[in-house]
């Protein structure tokens, strides 16, 4: 008798690989199950403006449930992946809120993007948040408009000048665009926000160990950004490699040599590797890693002698392309068009073709820089593509517009509502540097509250 049961699939992040693929499979003859650790789906480009106040947390991270909510033949398991087996073909994975789960599938889809990369300094992490969640732009809200809140209750001016020191390491896109806000957030703002202190006496400083921001953009736009982050008040400070993050400085091997500059507040932005899952799956396969720990896939994306798993977005190395949400986008939709295709009956192998979209980047209000086959565009006009193009991409009809009123309070008028922060997060952060506790550890609370 034939199997009529559905083809299982499962697929493991929901983030731009992970949710465009499941949306792809709404009216395959599918049972999906996505797992997620947590309950929304990040649109990453953004959460540099939830961490400076201008979009909010459900803005930039709505509810996988209520994204998926029409598509009945997907399930959301709110858990943590521990193990594959890919004989057996299951997931094992501890849930968030309950017992553990054993997870069988047909077809595997594992998507579960990429971690802020330390480059072998992990303990930076402690004093110099990246930014890759909605945990990690939270933590830099905090840690941002703390660092006022304590500069305006400093008598000290030395040590006014410290809370008022920003750092930012590593001048990609990430970086230049919260350094660009960060300096337009204390310029305007916070302008008549404080008594005691002038909030656009703050200091931005940018680091990179490469000669232009934006390196990847080319000569001409690398200028034109120069020019822009230069105009915002941002220091940049190229050919300097950041050597140590302490509590409240970091040590700058600079052209000059070395330095130890004050500041409490630090943002890692230098670098990413993919998710810990991928070396997982490579260990159970012949796959092999890069130095990133992406994992070596076949041309579709497939895993070397396991057609039926695939790994999309971060942590695919495949053809040198980039990891940015556009290559997610596009390989998770491929891994769920070959998947409803073998369903289909048609079982030839079609390797993934990148569409290359371009890429962009925000300098500050009303200026970027676009780069699109062979286009480069700056200023008003980039700002605008920049706009549309995050806007159409952004999940949720509902939050389009939400993000759209808000930048238009934000960059037109000065508003940024999004600046709530609780004195026990700010308490939090000054132990945490005194004590050597990491924001998040378990006896943090304790601490904070005497």
């Amino acid at each position: 008798m034939a199997d009529t049961s559905p083809h299982r699939v499962v697929i493991v992040g929901g983030g731009f690989g992970g949710l465009f693929a499941a949306k792809f499979l709404r009216r395959a003859p599918v049972e999906v199950t996505l797992i997620d650790r947590t309950n929304h789906h990040a649109f990453q480009p953004l959460l540099y403006q939830l961490a400076t106040g201008i979009l909010s947390e459900g803005a930039v991270a709505p509810p996988l449930r209520e994204v998926l909510r029409k598509h009945p033949n997907v399930r959301v398991e709110l858990a943590n992946v521990t193990a594959f087996d890919l004989e057996a073909r299951t997931v094992a994975a501890t849930r968030v809120l309950g017992p553990g789960l054993s997870v069988p599938y047909d077809s595997l889809i594992v998507a579960a993007g990429a971690t802020g990369s330390y480059f072998g300094h992990d303990e930076f992490a402690r004093f110099a948040p990246g930014m890759k969640t909605v945990d990690d732009a939270l933590e830099l809200r905090a840690r941002i408009f703390g660092a006022f809140e304590m500069a305006e209750i400093e008598e000290d001016p030395e040590a006014q000048r410290t809370w008022l020191t920003f750092a930012v390491i590593g001048a990609g896109p990430t970086g230049v665009e919260m350094a660009g806000q960060i300096a337009e957030l204390s310029r305007r703002a916070l302008k008549g926000n404080f008594r005691r202190i002038d909030p656009a006496s703050a200091q931005v400083l940018l680091f990179d160990g490469g000669d232009e921001p934006l390196a990847t953009f080319g000569d001409k736009l690398c200028a034109k950004a120069t020019r822009e982050i230069e105009r915002t008040g941002v220091q940049l400070r190229m050919h300097s490699r950041v050597t140590d993050v302490k509590p409240d400085a970091i040590v700058v091997q600079g052209p000059d040599g070395e330095e130890r500059i004050a500041c409490h507040t630090k943002v890692w932005s230098a670098g990413v590797q993919a998710s810990p899952l991928g070396a997982m799956l490579a260990e159970a396969t012949s796959a092999g890693t890069d130095r990133a720990g992406h994992v070596e896939v076949l041309p579709d994306c497939t895993l070397p002698g396991h057609p039926e798993v695939f790994v999309v977005g971060d942590m695919m190395a495949l053809n040198g392309l980039p990891g940015v949400a556009e290559v997610a986008m596009q390989s998770g939709i491929h891994a769920a068009r070959t998947i409803k295709r073998r369903i289909d009956g048609d079982t030839a192998t079609k390797a993934f073709v990148y569409r290359d979209l371009g890429s962009m980047a925000t300098i500050s209000r009303f200026r970027a820089i676009v780069s699109f086959k062979g286009i480069k565009v700056g200023g008003f006009l980039g700002w605008l593509m920049w706009a549309f193009v995050h806007l159409t991409f952004l999940t949720g009809f509902k939050n389009r517009w939400i993000a759209l009123f808000k930048w238009l309070t934000a960059f037109v008028g000065k508003s940024r509502d999004e600046r709530t922060i609780t004195m026990q997060q700010v308490s939090a952060r000054i132990i945490a540097n005194q004590v050597g506790v990491k924001p998040g550890d378990e006896d943090l609370t304790r601490f904070a509250q005497g």
